[in-house]
């Protein structure tokens, strides 16, 4: 139905892409992260190496095109240029695990983004609640109706007062049921497996509610058969449509928020005929239906024009007769309750956004675990509010009711203007400036729109909020995965560079060559810096708070980590190397020692990666990443082809090494190992001094 003249912007679709399209495109704390990290490394490798040369040429008088390899061979050791490709894949791995876990998602930094979000606003019905509708009570002007049964099966008793009641002997009550069956766009169809609804839920339960009163949608169409329709928008909070009886007659049924149909109303049914509406009964009977965590509807119709052939918005204002009231219940999901509870424990604020009646959105939260104690916020208040007092409010208020999508996105800039990452559900056509707006967009697979979907970051594509919960174990486990890398790479790059600049501050002869420093560099990349990809989350993941948004990737104590690594390597290097040549050892020897010594400490500092902060010396921490042990011996048998093949000792300048050398190369490997580890445990015992301290 065409309600008024309107093309290109003017239309509600055009509103909409208007909308969209001053929504800026954010990036992700991740890439900021790593924007910002590369510039800092990049600019203390470019100090390094040009020290390196400086020193080499200028204090050593080294040969400046001997340097100038170094100093290249050195800038592609430091650089981590497999960090972009390693990251890609650890998102990529992330996307194909959140796939099976019913998440699709459409753009890959939101794989980590999810790991850093502090607050998720979610829908309610058919995300944290079950979406299966059922009328339980049915609120006439002289009676209160009980009505059993759950689910989609048209089979439940009608009582009253704690006694049986029959629908047929209830006009008021067939009248109400009927205008539901009739103001109605879903389809309620028995399958071999059960009952479904085909359509929207709430209108679902109107149609179970007519069959259980025995009334049946073809016999009444005939009846009444429709003309035209309202279909229901948030704006408007109401659905309606026309009727035409047999004698000429035609009947408006209305259907929507009891507020909004409330105004409409001059008149409720009452016995055989009507009387004025009175406004505070009605609040009273659907505040005290609310309070049971029931979403509420009202129920209303009116005499049309015999002639009327359309129905517009003008002839919704006001001449309506009150039915009824129905309290419909929809539980809360199971997994939702206890997803929820990880939230909180993980340190993230949950918000419920809805458009039921306040005090509903209210009791289902606290059964949710959202909100408790706390009022909830009306559309209509936060309406009323500057921007100002909005962001101060948002971050107390953990319940909106009778929102719509343009209060969705007001939710969202508030809460990003606070400080906070924001992830953001949604599955109507109104919902994607919000969803493009928020940190991470998260549009529902089965009753979301393409638009939503086109305009989310991650589908559910089971519509639960329990998915939303593993996605972000799963963010944060990539970020986990990314700093560890990180971690590992920068140690051994680190190292190499810092043998190679004392040996020139000392004086001394280089101890790897160009070719050498390049083949370290490829031989771990290719190997080892491929492990973590696959390392499993750790334990307690969750229980962790959400890192803060302007975090750096690296903190103070996982620089000093790396720092420490780095001197451990250089100096069991560079000490093996100057042992090595007063023992009386070749040139070549030495270098090869210093290389295997390098390689192998790698390898034991590895393991060592696997975690952050707990200690791998124990079974799980040698043999939980059977990928670790892959690549360490794949690592291994390069090296001794490196070692031992006479190509690769032509090469690379090489030299064999025997049974002792290797057990020397090996203990090195294994200080720098107990080296990490015992610097571990300082960092543990330090956070745990700081946590006392803070309770």
């Amino acid at each position: 139905v065409l309600f008024r003249s309107a093309t290109g912007s003017q239309t509600e679709l055009g509103r909409i892409n208007s909308m969209l399209a001053k929504v800026p495109a954010i990036s992700t704390p991740l890439l900021r992260q790593i924007d910002r990290f590369g510039r800092w490394l990049a600019l203390v490798i470019l100090l390094m190496v040009a020290a390196t040369y400086a020193l080499g040429t200028l204090w050593r008088g080294n040969d400046p095109g001997e340097m100038f390899l170094m100093a290249v061979a050195l800038t592609a050791a430091a650089i981590p240029e497999g960090l972009p490709a390693l990251m890609t894949v650890m998102l990529a791995l992330g996307v194909q695990r959140m796939a099976r876990h019913h998440a699709i998602v459409r753009r890959l930094p939101a794989v980590e983004t999810l790991g850093s979000v502090t607050v998720i606003c979610s829908d309610k019905t058919g995300t944290l609640t079950r979406n299966e509708m059922t009328v339980q009570r049915l609120i006439c002007a002289d009676q209160q109706v009980q009505i059993d049964g759950v689910g989609y099966a048209p089979l439940g008793a009608f009582s009253c007062d704690a006694q049986p009641l029959d629908p047929a002997s209830s006009p008021l009550l067939l009248d109400a049921c009927r205008a539901g069956l009739l103001c109605n766009n879903a389809r309620l169809l028995q399958e071999a497996d059960g009952w479904r609804i085909e359509g929207d839920p709430t209108e679902g339960a109107l149609l179970v509610l007519a069959a259980k009163a025995g009334l049946q949608l073809a016999d009444e169409e005939r009846l009444l058969p429709r003309i035209d329709s309202i279909p229901f928008e948030s704006e408007h909070r109401f659905t309606a449509s026309l009727h035409a009886a047999k004698d000429g007659s035609r009947q408006i049924f209305v259907v929507g928020a009891p507020e909004r149909i409330l105004e409409m109303c001059t008149s409720h049914s009452a016995g055989n005929g009507e009387q004025p509406v009175d406004p505070d009964f009605w609040r009273r009977r659907f505040a005290d239906v609310a309070a049971h965590g029931l979403r509420m509807l009202a129920i209303a119709t009116r005499a049309a024009p015999p002639d009327q052939q359309r129905l517009d918005f003008s002839d919704m204002q006001s001449g309506f007769r009150l039915l009824a009231l129905v309290g419909i219940i929809d539980p809360p999901r199971e997994e939702a309750i206890a997803a929820v509870a990880e939230c909180h424990a993980a340190g993230i604020r949950v918000k419920m956004i809805t458009g039921d009646h306040a005090e509903t959105a209210r009791i289902i939260a606290a059964q949710l675990g959202i909100g408790i104690g706390k009022p909830a916020l009306t559309g209509a208040e936060l309406a009323l509010m500057s921007e100002e007092e909005l962001r101060k409010l948002v971050l107390e208020i953990d319940v909106f009711a009778r929102t719509s999508p343009e209060h969705k996105l007001r939710l969202v800039r508030a809460l990003q203007a606070c400080g906070e990452v924001v992830a953001m559900t949604g599955d109507g056509v109104n919902d994607a400036p919000a969803l493009k707006c928020a940190d991470v967009g998260v549009a529902m697979g089965h009753k979301g729109t393409e638009a939503a979907k086109e305009a989310a970051a991650m589908v559910l594509t089971d519509d639960n909020f329990a998915t939303i919960s593993n996605a972000v174990r799963e963010g944060r486990a990539i970020y986990d995965n990314i700093r560890k890398s990180i971690l590992f790479m920068l140690p051994t790059n680190g190292g190499q560079v810092l043998i190679v600049i004392a040996a020139i501050v000392l004086q001394l002869a280089l101890p790897l060559t160009p070719a050498q420093v390049l083949w370290i560099n490829m031989v771990t990349s290719c190997t080892l810096g491929l492990a973590l990809i696959a390392e499993p989350a750790e334990s307690g993941l969750m229980s962790r708070p959400p890192r803060a948004p302007g975090a750096p990737l690296l903190t103070r104590l996982l620089i000093w980590r790396l720092v420490l690594i780095s001197l451990l390597m250089a100096g069991c290097g560079l000490g093996l190397f100057l042992w090595e040549l007063q023992r009386g050892t070749s040139l070549e020897t030495a270098r090869t020692m210093t290389v295997n010594t390098i390689v192998l400490a790698e390898m034991a500092y590895l393991f060592s990666s696997r975690h952050l902060f707990a200690s791998v010396l124990n079974r799980e921490g040698f043999l939980g990443n059977p990928w670790v042990i892959l690549t360490v011996l794949v690592c291994l048998g390069l090296q001794l082809l490196c070692t031992y093949s006479p190509l690769l000792q032509r090469l690379f300048g090489s030299a064999a090494l025997d049974a002792d050398e290797w057990f020397r190369a090996a203990a090195a490997a294994l200080i720098v190992l107990l080296g990490a580890e015992l610097g571990k445990g300082l960092v543990r015992r330090q956070r745990l001094r700081l946590s006392a301290r803070e309770d």
